[in-house]
């Protein structure tokens, strides 16, 4: 499983938060911000799980306020290791930032495990040993709710360990909803290889590549985190998305994929915090965020800051699918993703009785970069143009059908 992009930006967000708050706390007027001091802070976000598959590691430096993102650290030396004297070796893989393991391995039940970097300034850095946490599978379902007044269907996950061992709790899931063109036609309109009366002429063709239906995946944009310390029973049953039936996602089919991860008591208390910190409604707010020390320390000196940590946890999946009328009976369908334009342009060319004629207009569509509209429909005398996204999906999602698919 990919990391998670939304952890990265709590971990950027929380180190905003402590390098520049005290700075502009007093300030009444606006400010454009900019850094005036700044840290060179590593920052780690590792979590080994009890998957078999290569194990990923995202390694980055703090960027000033200024910035656009954070910048890979390049070069450095990673390896996990455990208490068998194993040790899983890490290189970094350019397409995705990342460092990912040299070979397939999970983390068993029973050992412990050692996040090692060393930058390739020789500057060198561990965390904490770490252990796997117990199982816990889980269950995801769709149900039909009312929320603010609106109907929709909430997904819920649920789980349950009746030797009360795991507690802790976090999730992330994956969205992927299929797109159907809304007006999609095997044809296009393009420009002819030949003139008529010496003017341009447009003839009809087909469609290359598939415009039909299309593929749209999102991943889950918060850090979600649940406990059942001082439960009577260590069960969950957490609503985690709601969808309108309004919302056009659900149109056709949807998918969505929903991991559990059974963390300890201190990367609960780390994810937490750093939830807390990050989701302040204001950085002037008058509790001011210290710095959120995660596991992981430099072996060359005790007093430099480092940010992330180094989690071992067990991980449940269940993906779902399910299409519109399996949910709601009677609701009318959502409405297309995109809205749908029709515009209706005649074929001629330059008599100046006749304004109507549009030809410049249809020659200035079918060759001009970044169109609005597509051809649709009628004839050669004339012809409708309709919004590009409602004829071809690939203006809005992709058209690369996931590997996981079921219709």
């Amino acid at each position: 499983m990919k990391l998670r992009s939304q952890h990265i930006r709590y971990l950027y967000n929380t180190l905003f938060f402590i390098l520049f708050c005290f700075t502009i706390s007093s300030c009444t007027e606006q400010y454009a911000f900019k850094t005036s001091t700044f840290e060179n802070i590593l920052v780690v976000q590792a979590n080994i799980t009890n998957e078999y598959k290569k194990q990923e590691i995202k390694i980055s430096r703090s960027y000033r306020f200024e910035e656009s993102g954070p910048t890979t650290e390049e070069g450095a030396t990673v390896f996990v290791t455990d208490n068998d004297n194993n040790s899983y070796s890490f290189s970094l893989e350019k397409t995705s930032g990342l460092y990912v393991s040299n070979n397939e391995f999970q983390a068993i039940p029973g050992k412990t495990y050692q996040l090692n970097i060393t930058t390739k300034e020789g500057k060198s850095y561990s965390s904490s040993v770490q252990s796997l946490t117990p199982v816990n599978e889980i269950q995801v379902e769709p149900k039909i709710e009312t929320k603010d007044g609106e109907k929709g269907v909430q997904i819920v996950v649920s789980s349950y360990d009746p030797n009360a061992k795991t507690k802790f709790y976090r999730y992330e899931y994956d969205e992927t909803y299929k797109v159907v063109a809304q007006s999609w036609t095997p044809y296009k309109l393009v420009l002819a290889p030949f003139t008529t009366n010496g003017r341009p002429d447009f003839i009809v063709v087909p469609r290359e590549g598939e415009s039909r239906i299309c593929f749209t995946t999102k991943k889950s944009d918060d850090l979600l985190l649940m406990n059942t310390v001082g439960s009577s029973e260590d069960r969950i049953n957490l609503p985690i998305r709601f969808i309108s039936a309004k919302d056009p996602i659900i149109k056709e089919r949807y998918s969505i994929i929903v991991r559990q991860y059974v963390q300890n008591l201190e990367s609960y208390t780390y994810y937490k915090t750093l939830k807390s910190l990050s989701t302040s409604e204001s950085i002037f707010s008058q509790v001011q965020p210290g710095f959120n020390y995660g596991n992981l320390k430099s072996n060359d000196n005790s007093s430099e800051k480092i940010i992330g940590f180094f989690e071992v946890s067990s991980i449940s999946s269940k993906r779902i699918f399910f299409s519109y009328r399996d949910i709601f009976i009677d609701e009318p369908y959502p409405p297309y993703p995109s809205e749908c334009a029709y515009e209706s342009y005649k074929n001629c060319w330059g008599q100046t009785e006749d304004r109507s004629c549009r030809g410049e207009k249809i020659l200035s569509i079918v060759n001009g970069p970044g169109l609005d509209v597509l051809y649709y429909g009628t004839d050669k005398d004339s012809f409708v143009f309709i919004t590009a996204a409602c004829t071809d999906c690939t203006k809005i999602s992709s058209n690369i059908k996931p590997l996981f698919w079921i219709d």
